[in-house]
């Protein structure tokens, strides 16, 4: 089908970095959708034996060192949503081929690095060319964003805000493994109102995340959610803590990759997340319960691109999610499956 043809029947979205495990259900999502996706690599092997279902996907070959092939391999869609990490070797080059193109672009990293430098090198001229550039809208990053700005509500700052992020287990993916090797820099959070490095030692705290969790014992790790929020909400302290059962699964090299559980292809494991805003003595947490935290990106962020497609976003450039999308609309779309989430006033 020509890329004419595809711009006749339905909305197209590229899909970077397709036959990793996380792009596989980034292209069924958008066929669910009734989106057509362009299934992009960098290796054509992977790329031809990746498994679509019965659906015939358009597959183009493309790496970031060829901007030329990169630019024909998104000929005819309307947005780009990059799968491929480490994202600190990706971003840069599919965000500059989707501003010579003109489509809008997303990516799932929870780098903060590479989403602070998309921020900053792609805002002016994303604008420009009437564009929207989302960096960081996956589980890690654009979801916490969201579910911040939700709680928030009619609070226009907080005094503190803090992410609780529970797993049963972590089963890492080989992209999350060679992420986490390459991504040596100090993260950073917001404390006394400033952007700093995360103090060492990691802090610990207890939290009980109620069913199915329950009680867990929590250890700060910032991702690229800290980036995000801080560029639209004011606080005076913002940090992220992962249930430390999660953290030794993933530090040990013998965990292995997640694995089916049933025909949908998401893994077993289960995750909740509360996000708690503090302002004047008074607190506000919002609780959201799901699984599969790397099948759940896809819906996350083809809810993302659809709204750029369908123009339900507030202004171009270089934004967080929760900036430019209206953030309870946005997570209420994703109920009841694969999320359910409520607001509590504490």
């Amino acid at each position: 089908m020509s890329a004419n043809r595809l711009r006749e029947t339905k909305p197209v979205v590229a899909v970077f970095g397709a036959a990793g495990h996380t792009g596989r259900f980034v292209v069924l999502e958008l066929l669910r959708r009734g989106i057509v996706p362009i299934a992009i690599a960098r290796d054509l092997a992977a790329l031809t034996a990746a498994n679509f279902g019965d659906c015939e996907v358009p597959r183009r070959r493309a790496s970031v060192d060829d901007m030329d092939a990169l630019d024909q391999a998104l000929d005819g869609a309307r947005a780009v949503i990059n799968c491929a990490g480490p994202f600190l070797e990706t971003s840069d080059a599919v965000a500059a081929a989707a501003l010579r193109t003109g489509i809008h672009y997303l990516d799932i990293t929870a780098e903060q690095p590479s989403v602070r430098a998309t921020l900053d090198k792609y805002d002016l001229p994303a604008r420009k060319a009437g564009i929207a550039v989302v960096p960081g809208m996956g589980f890690y990053g654009g979801f916490a964003d969201l579910l911040v700005t939700a709680a928030l509500g009619d609070w226009d700052c907080a005094d503190a805000i803090e992410m609780m992020v529970g797993l049963d287990s972590w089963h890492p993916t080989r992209g999350t493994r060679i992420t986490g090797e390459r991504n040596t820099a100090r993260r950073v959070v917001i404390a006394n109102g400033q952007l700093i490095p995360v103090p060492l030692p990691a802090a610990k705290k207890d939290w009980d995340f109620g069913d199915p969790l329950g009680h867990q014992t929590m250890r700060e790790v910032p991702l690229s959610e800290i980036i995000l929020i801080s560029r639209h909400v004011k606080t005076s302290e913002l940090h992220t803590y992962l249930s430390n059962n999660a953290l030794s699964d993933i530090d040990d090299p013998a965990t292995p990759a997640p694995k089916a559980a049933d025909a949908t292809r998401r893994s077993a494991q289960r995750f909740v997340v509360d996000a708690v805003v503090r302002r004047d003595g008074k607190s506000r947490r919002i609780t959201a319960r799901g699984r599969d935290i790397y099948a759940f990106t896809a819906p996350l962020v083809c809810e993302a691109a659809a709204r750029l497609l369908e123009g339900k976003f507030s202004s171009a450039g270089a934004q967080p999610p929760a900036a430019i999308f209206d953030a309870q609309k946005f997570l209420s779309a994703l109920i009841p499956d694969p999320l359910t989430f409520e607001i509590i006033a504490l």
